[in-house]
């Protein structure tokens, strides 16, 4: 019998080349489930600060206490076991962090839910995944929900975390005293009998089985994509994808995120980005977490004046906000070391306008709920780039294809970009049609479209959804987005393509000015004149008070979409 000896013939990766000094790309994976990871940490350094929520402290030796104590009770008052999923209907806080490892430690599937979705959206992720225990806070705006849910038949048992319990001793008795009116009467829930106390679970003490995981097939955590274009669909993601990405970040942090290290976590933890970069990657490495429920000006330059933390993973939006605070944030800012920018595309403006506020090295990164979720990273250490979302993280391989041939396209030309690596999903929860379209030839499509440099540097142009063919011409909005930025008058902007009865597509801009400035659409158009081509000028700007975002302030064109389909429909004669 005749042997097949012929091979692919070896991709071309400029990046490894070109990596920072001390990176390498083939590095040696730890696939080591995260929640063994952080029992070890805690086991290393039991007395060392884990949490910090609102000056409440946890230390590694009592979270690893209360990891075990709620993974044992999961198993012995629940059964939960290889299999089971539990929904995770949590803000930042201790419970989050407790909840989510206790999970994984007895043998479950984490998933996370967004706490401000409303019952309708949340019936979707509970009711498609099989969660039969949700856990959530006694805060009535959030177990008001749960409650919903479970009376609607999604879910059958709630465990409620007492909020106050979460406050450091001063704070939880004036918020006892003052706020009492914001916590649930669980007693008098409709559902009473099917909750349980958090505190109960704990104090049982209760010793967990060990559960044999398989890294490579268990699903640790299924993450429901952000719907913003359809039903969300849950990425399912294994313990060595988790695993594989912290450590890929890790090695790419060249030590950023140990001790003494102080990392940041504004972003919510149900999250991808920040389950991974702001509480996995830290925790599991014995670095401290600090956290705030959601972002205030005040609050946060006050805990970052506080705790001294050095690290801080952010959006766009928060970005700018820092930028735009000037010398009410500079100082209190002089710890911060590095900033890593993810969720969206970041602005130059924006880039621009941080850097007169902070000295802190600001690394834009890239990544998508099907790889875990970090692919590309600018630097930690050095300066990259600008405009880059850096180069491929160590053991991730990518390549663009041309979306009209579907052959991979050449250095330098665009295309799709396409991932594989060991962080990518094993697939869609119950979907094998979308599990098929998302992958081709055994490689993650993004939907993103961009190109890579001859060193490695890879740059994104927008998404293929966004993606505007006007007379036959592609025209990306973030090109026009960008031009706009330029303006002094323009705070933030969000282009979206419409139907245009002569072009097929027309581009039409969203403008929110800065407070105190004005403009016209006229004045902005000959602004644009003159940095955009005839085809890319969109037919018509609207300026707003305010422009859509999504729950972790990442600017959204659904909205704009369906607003300007009803601004059309009330122009055209009935």
């Amino acid at each position: 019998m005749a042997v097949d000896n012929a091979q692919e013939a070896p991709r071309v990766r400029p990046w490894v080349e070109h990596y920072p000094e001390g990176i390498s790309w083939e590095v040696p994976i730890n696939d080591t489930p995260v929640h063994e990871q952080v029992l070890a940490a805690c086991s290393r350094t039991p007395d060392a600060d884990a949490l910090d929520f609102l000056g409440a402290k946890t230390k590694f030796g009592a979270l690893a206490k209360a990891i075990n104590a709620f993974a044992g009770a999961l198993q012995t008052q629940f059964g939960i076991g290889k299999g089971s999923r539990v929904a995770l209907l949590l803000p930042n806080t201790p419970f989050y962090v407790v909840a989510y490892y206790g999970v994984l430690r007895a043998g479950g599937t984490v998933v996370n839910c967004n706490p401000l979705y409303t019952v309708h959206e949340l019936s979707h992720i509970v009711a498609n995944s099989g969660a039969e225990v949700i856990i959530t806070l006694d805060l009535k705006q959030l177990f008001e929900k749960a409650e919903a849910l479970v009376e609607a038949g999604h879910g059958k048992k709630v465990i409620a975390c007492h909020f106050p319990d979460a406050l450091p001793g001063v704070k939880k008795v004036l918020y006892t005293l003052l706020k009492s009116k914001d916590l649930s009467k669980i007693k008098q829930s409709r559902i009473a009998g099917k909750v349980t106390h958090y505190a109960d679970l704990i104090a049982r003490g209760d010793t967990p089985t060990p559960v044999s995981i398989d890294r490579q097939n268990d699903v640790a955590v299924q993450q429901y994509t952000g719907g913003t274009t359809g039903i969300p669909k849950g990425a399912m993601l294994s313990h060595a994808n988790i695993a594989a990405n912290m450590s890929q970040i890790d090695a790419w942090g060249c030590g950023l995120f140990y001790p003494p290290t102080r990392v940041i976590a504004v972003l919510p933890f149900f999250h991808i980005f920040a389950m991974t970069v702001c509480m996995n990657v830290p925790l599991c490495n014995g670095a401290q977490v600090v956290m705030l429920p959601r972002f205030e000006l005040k609050a946060f330059l006050d805990l970052v004046t506080r705790t001294g933390a050095n690290v801080l993973p952010a959006v766009p939006t928060l970005i700018a906000a820092l930028a735009k605070a000037g010398d009410k944030a500079r100082a209190q800012l002089q710890s911060i070391e590095v900033v890593i920018s993810g969720g969206a595309a970041l602005p130059q403006e924006t880039r621009i306008n941080f850097t007169k506020v902070s000295k802190a090295l600001l690394a834009e990164g890239y990544g998508l709920t099907e790889a875990s979720p970090v692919v590309c990273c600018s630097a930690l250490r050095v300066p990259s780039k600008h405009m880059s979302i850096g180069q491929p993280v160590p053991a991730t391989d990518i390549r663009f294809v041309d979306i009209e041939t579907g052959k991979e396209a050449a250095l330098g030309d665009r295309g799709e970009l396409q991932v594989k690596g060991p962080q990518v999903m094993l697939g869609y929860y119950n979907n094998p049609e979308a599990t098929k379209d998302v992958f081709m030839d055994g490689w993650l499509r993004t939907g993103d479209v961009g190109y890579i440099d001859s060193d490695g540097y890879v740059f994104l142009v927008d998404r293929i959804k966004d993606l505007i063919i006007c007379s036959g011409f592609n025209v990306y909005p973030r090109t026009i987005e960008e031009a706009l930025l330029e303006h002094p008058a323009v705070d933030e902007t969000n282009v979206i393509g419409v139907p245009d009865d002569y072009r097929g597509e027309a581009p039409v801009a969203f403008v929110k000015l800065k407070d105190g400035q004005t403009a016209t659409e006229a004045e902005l158009k000959k602004f644009l004149a003159e940095k955009i081509n005839k085809i890319e000028m969109p037919k018509e700007i609207i300026f707003k008070d305010a422009l859509p975002k999504t729950l972790i302030g990442k600017l959204s064109k659904k909205e704009l979409r369906e607003e300007y389909k009803e601004r059309t429909q009330k122009r055209e004669p009935a």
